[in-house]
């Protein structure tokens, strides 16, 4: 009896891995699309067949799709500074659109796509942000967003030409297995080195990786063909995320605190140094404007139908501590923890 084959686009990246590391021993053939190039360290271990290849070459995603009954779109670019506009619209938008007709000619079963808590329609602040919100690439924030928005609304156009597809919408994602440094990964990274200077004003609502993964291999099993689900997990301010972070790794918070609007203008300082440097940004004008706008979410749909069940951010972050020190002190150098420190 031959098994069923899953393919994964993103394998290597933070959902990507964590996801395939779910799937793996459940009794399923899994297929990992992964760049010409790319470091295939996420994936160790996990059984995964490699198949080299880009979201913008259709060949080698209907190589990919093969057989398969099932696709979970992950692969993606995520940005948060100016400037990138053409590449998230042939990646995030063009791309998308042909995994669409890949797994229209390979005849897969169903699409589970991974796209952003971002590319809903913002409600004011003080409105819990809903599924109801929908896709509007001109009521949104930044270009990133905007390519979210415009491929999620090819993923519902999909269902019309005859594809199950059911979207997924995660929040800030944070958790172990971050083999890439993810914005979040670098921020606990930077603490953890201290190397961040201060504290800026803000909030926003975190998940843990393997909740979204998850909650995407439920939106395969038990999601409704052309239906949203947000994968939310908690709502926490800046400040409430670095005491956290202090007392579950024992080292000091900054003190500082900088106002929005001064950090915004840094940020704006700090974009040509993040590009000079080919270091991640963190610290940007959209970045600050993300942490400032609306990020009360309600993930009580995906709670209801897919029996979806984040776990504490607390939990998230000292498992992520956690991770980074066993990952032979790649990310936090000597750091050890806080004696007594426990994550339930």
């Amino acid at each position: 009896m031959e098994m069923d084959i899953i393919a994964v686009t993103g394998a290597t990246g933070h959902i990507g891995n964590v996801l395939i590391r779910k799937l793996t021993g459940t009794g399923v053939k899994i297929r990992a699309l992964v760049l010409p190039g790319e470091d295939l360290k996420p994936l160790k271990d996990t059984g995964a067949e490699i198949v080299i290849g880009d979201v913008r070459d259709k060949k080698s995603l209907i190589k990919a799709f093969s057989g398969a009954k099932t696709v979970f779109h992950l692969a993606g670019i995520i940005s948060i500074v100016r400037g990138q506009r053409n590449l998230l619209e042939e990646v995030n938008v063009r791309g998308t659109k042909n995994v669409i007709d890949a797994c229209i000619n390979t005849g897969a079963e169903r699409l589970i796509y991974a796209s952003s808590i971002h590319a809903l329609k913002e409600p004011p602040k003080g409105t819990i942000i809903t599924e109801e919100q929908g896709f509007d690439p001109l009521q949104v924030l930044g270009d990133y967003a905007k390519s979210k928005a415009q491929a999620s609304l090819e993923v519902l156009k999909s269902v019309k030409d005859g594809l199950y597809s059911v979207i997924a919408c995660p929040t800030g994602v944070i958790g172990p297995f971050d083999f890439k440094g993810s914005e979040m990964g670098t921020l606990i990274n930077n603490f953890l080195k201290k190397k961040i200077p201060a504290c800026v004003g803000g909030a926003y609502d975190f998940v843990d990786v393997r909740d979204v993964a998850n909650g995407m291999i439920a939106s395969a099993k038990k999601g409704r063909n052309g239906e949203i689900y947000i994968l939310g997990g908690e709502q926490i301010t800046i400040r409430e995320l670095f005491s956290m972070i202090e007392r579950l790794s024992g080292i000091k918070a900054p003190k500082l605190n900088i106002p929005a609007s001064l950090a915004r203008f840094c940020g704006l300082l700090a974009t040509p140094f993040y590009k000079f440097s080919r270091s991640k940004p963190l610290l940007t004008p959209y970045s600050i404007d993300v942490l400032n706008s609306n990020s009360l979410v309600s993930s009580d749909k995906a709670k209801r139908e897919l029996g979806y069940t984040p776990r504490s951010l607390r939990i998230s972050i000292f498992d992520s501590i956690k991770w980074f020190k066993e990952e032979e002190q790649k990310y936090c150098g000597n750091l050890k923890f806080k004696s007594g420190i426990s994550a339930i």
